[in-house]
């Protein structure tokens, strides 16, 4: 988990230029340009393992890569100077089952050098106050993914990348989660949000549409829609697919 709210930099808060990650010798992303707007909710969606977790871990800084630059808030991803502006949440729950929920706050609040107080923000925020002195390991999959979630609002990123965050939780929980999210973008955060699940997409102010470690289209909802003649962000992404360029051979993974 990396992770104060935002600088004089105007520009994007990630930019993405020729990005070429391979694997086992086969192109996993085969050159991407793309930008993040700031203080967007940007969806990244496409099917399983067609690179999104590849390219997230790129934008944190924790992948190797082949070719091309990554710019996070000005910065080369991965520089120190990120590591209290960017907040990373993984598919897997990244925090100390045997720890309560308190102790795991406290103890990324230390690393992190938050403020004084806000472990308490985040549990409050996250909807946890009747579990912060609950094992984590006792909490249900929804409990532990906002537990990790929390831990990386410690103390207020500027992007926050979150790598399938709703996966496996009930509707309820999802809603809650995406109001929280569009509150943090309207408090400026920006935030990078990926999903298989195409309903999700009309929750976000961009979208990133992924195959094969491609991306298919790189807009807003409604001119995604404007522009394949679609009812649906699903629809638009399938008439995209049938319209796009075949992949490389080797295709894309995770």
């Amino acid at each position: 988990m990396m992770n104060s709210m935002a600088g004089p930099d105007t520009g994007p808060a990630v930019r993405i230029a020729g990005l070429v990650v391979e694997r086992g010798g086969r192109p996993v992303l085969p050159g991407l340009d793309l930008d993040v707007p700031r203080g967007s909710v940007t969806g990244l969606l496409g099917p399983s393992g067609c690179g999104k977790t590849t390219l997230l871990r790129c934008v944190v800084g924790v992948q190797r890569t082949t070719a091309g630059t990554v710019t996070v808030l000005g910065r080369p991803a991965g520089s120190a100077e990120l590591r209290d502006r960017v907040g990373y949440v993984t598919q897997a729950p990244s925090v100390y089952g045997d720890l309560t929920v308190g102790e795991n706050l406290d103890h990324f609040a230390a690393i992190l050098g938050a403020p004084a107080g806000d472990p308490a923000r985040v549990t409050a925020l996250v909807g946890l106050d009747a579990h912060r002195h609950t094992t984590v390991a006792r909490l249900s999959g929804g409990q532990r993914a906002r537990v990790s979630l929390g831990a990386a609002l410690l103390g207020h990123p500027e992007l926050l990348v979150l790598d399938e965050p709703t996966v496996g939780l009930d509707p309820v929980l999802r809603q809650e989660l995406w109001q929280l999210f569009r509150r943090l973008a309207a408090d400026g955060a920006t935030l990078l949000v990926s999903s298989h699940v195409m309903d999700e997409a009309t929750r976000c102010d961009r979208l990133l549409l992924m195959r094969d470690g491609r991306l298919l289209a790189h807009d807003t909802p409604a001119a995604l829609l404007a522009a394949t003649g679609a009812t649906d962000i699903e629809a638009a992404f399938l008439d995209l697919v049938r319209t796009a360029p075949a992949p490389h051979p080797g295709g894309a993974a995770r």
